[in-house]
């Protein structure tokens, strides 16, 4: 329980460092949605961890529908994840998210098919994902990445980087600017 409580206070201060809305605890305790589904997740996630799957897909289910974030309770979330506007982010069952991971409404973490085993992305450290982008596969997206909004990723990322399109090209790397047909910045 003090892991529980830890976990939760460390979730909601590290919505302070990216939403400037933000003005105290209790107000993203009770009003952000991405912390009701924080905490069904991690409820859902230690029944699932002592292979109680029904009743940790009844949590999720339950997050889900409180929040409109949909949080497998299989995936593996990292600290101080911030989900904006959360409203449609789906993360998939072998998903792994890193630390200090922003994401945006309508962003997937998801599979491409019925692959057995590890179908899901695996997201680095301090990576931004824009609005209604989506993630699909095996694939890792490296720290500190950069994911356009409504981008579709399939391949894996390098650091620092910064990806737009459909699918995903690479635009930019740490602070070098690639110029690539009409992603030209």
């Amino acid at each position: 329980m003090v892991r529980f409580m830890r976990s939760l206070i460390e979730d909601i201060d590290s919505v302070f460092d990216r939403d400037p809305a933000a003005r105290n605890r209790i107000e993203v305790l009770l009003l952000y949605p991405h912390i009701k589904a924080l905490i069904a997740y991690r409820i859902a996630h230690s029944l699932y961890l002592k292979k109680r799957y029904f009743w940790a897909r009844v949590i999720s289910n339950i997050g889900r529908h409180r929040s409109g974030i949909e949080i497998h309770p299989g995936a593996t979330i990292g600290k101080g994840l911030f989900i904006d506007h959360g409203m449609g982010v789906v993360i998939g069952e072998t998903a792994v998210v890193g630390n200090n991971v922003t994401m945006f409404h309508g962003a997937t973490l998801g599979g491409t098919g019925n692959e057995k085993g590890k179908r899901h992305p695996t997201v680095g450290d301090n990576v931004i994902i824009g609005s209604s982008a989506k993630i699909l596969g095996n694939v890792y997206i490296a720290s500190g990445t950069k994911v356009g909004a409504n981008a579709v990723v399939l391949h894996d990322t390098r650091p620092n980087s910064t990806v737009v399109g459909v699918p995903a090209v690479e635009v930019k790397r740490g602070s070098k600017v690639i110029c690539l047909n009409e992603y030209a910045i």
